[in-house]
């Protein structure tokens, strides 16, 4: 048994792996394909990332468009839920830096706000 500390969330939590032997292991995932470039934020701007990985459902904004704290953004399915993706700040949209049916991973830029 070999112990290991995760952090998930800002939770600690202290797992054992048992190591089997004579089990047949696991097949190879498939390499995960390389996510397309993401456009260069415009400097000053407030990021919008993605809190979770998920598919885009929606997105409701597009570039120049006027933004109020609160309004959603996009729509980011996660885990079979539709989460909305709100706006931190009064401002407008500078860049949306992502697009309906992209696959998205937690921290990736979904917008910026200026």
């Amino acid at each position: 048994m070999k112990k290991y500390r995760v952090t998930v969330n800002g939770t600690a939590y202290e797992i054992q792996l048992e190591e089997l032997t004579g089990a047949a292991p696991a097949p190879a995932a498939a390499p995960a394909p390389a996510p397309a470039p993401a456009a260069a934020a415009p400097a000053g701007g407030e990021q919008v990332t993605s809190p979770m990985p998920g598919t885009i459902l929606d997105v409701k904004v597009s570039q120049g468009a006027a933004v109020k704290k609160g309004d959603v953004l996009m729509v980011l399915e996660a885990m079979k839920m539709e989460n909305e993706i709100m706006c931190p700040c009064d401002g407008t949209v500078a860049s949306v830096n992502t697009s309906k049916g992209a696959a998205v991973e937690s921290g990736t830029l979904l917008c910026v706000i200026q």
